[in-house]
């Protein structure tokens, strides 16, 4: 066995370990109700704009662009815009590395590779700051209701003849929009791929933790996906990545399509 076939099995193995070790999860249970209870995740940026997620989680998302290769990324929920950032610099860096080692040329001007933002209120300064960005021609923004027809077939426009598509669902959290969600976009996901559905964490925090917010425990993206995933045995929830990052906001969220 090469030297790296051996580390990523003792990797596999660490992290089949980490799922089953109770206590630890627990731990990390507590330490997302807590820190998110001091609005941990708004504290970072990426490449300059402010990005609302755990760093474990940027990792694990880095790591899936990196093995899927997408050509297309779909998102619902932009807010200041740092994920839509973190999504094109990730295809930029995919087009870079092709272009290195199969001597591919790449169009920085006019890309292939794209992400796709939806979101019902994109605010003025926001896009603006987006399209200042120097990956902004990377980005395709969508301003209305992500599960509104008229949005949807937009959406599917935009992505049409891309071979590898990703979606990451980080919108509106509760049941019903997470469902109508699901069915338009994670039938856009292509094998192998993933649809990876944020905030399913709300499950596991205690009744109420979130106030003034129409989500909480039982009406919340973990239910959602529970939901649709018996109907659509053509995803599989993704375990190995939660039970590697142990502190994550989205337990059961990354859908993995293998049919």
């Amino acid at each position: 066995m090469k030297p790296i076939e051996q580390f990523i099995a003792e990797r596999n193995l660490r992290i089949q370990h980490l799922g089953r070790n109770e206590p630890l999860k627990q731990l990390s249970s507590h330490w997302v109700e807590d820190s998110m209870d001091q609005k941990y995740v708004y504290n970072f940026e990426w490449l300059g704009r402010p990005i609302i997620q755990y760093p474990q989680d940027i990792v694990a998302f880095q790591e899936l662009v990196w093995s899927v290769k997408p050509d297309v990324i779909i998102e619902t929920g932009i807010a200041h815009g740092g994920s839509l950032i973190l999504s094109a610099s990730l295809l930029a860096l995919l087009d870079l590395a092709e272009a290195t080692t199969e001597g591919v040329t790449v169009d920085s001007t006019n890309p292939i590779r794209k992400v796709i933002g939806v979101d019902i209120d994109i605010r003025e300064h926001n896009r603006l700051a987006i399209e200042a960005h120097p990956f902004s021609n990377r980005i395709e923004m969508i301003e209305g209701s992500s599960i509104a027809s008229e949005t949807i077939s937009v959406v599917k426009d935009a992505a049409s003849g891309a071979k590898n598509v990703m979606v990451c669902l980080d919108s509106m959290h509760t049941h019903d929009h997470v469902i109508a969600e699901l069915e338009a976009y994670a039938p856009l996901v292509t094998k192998n791929s993933y649809c990876i559905v944020f905030d399913t964490f709300v499950e596991d925090m205690p009744k109420g933790f979130f106030k003034n917010r129409p989500w909480d425990v039982g009406n919340n993206p973990k239910t959602a996906v529970w939901k649709y995933l018996k109907q659509h045995p053509e995803f599989i929830i993704d375990k190995s990545i939660q039970d590697k990052l142990l502190v994550t906001v989205a337990p059961d969220g990354f859908l993995k399509r293998v049919d």
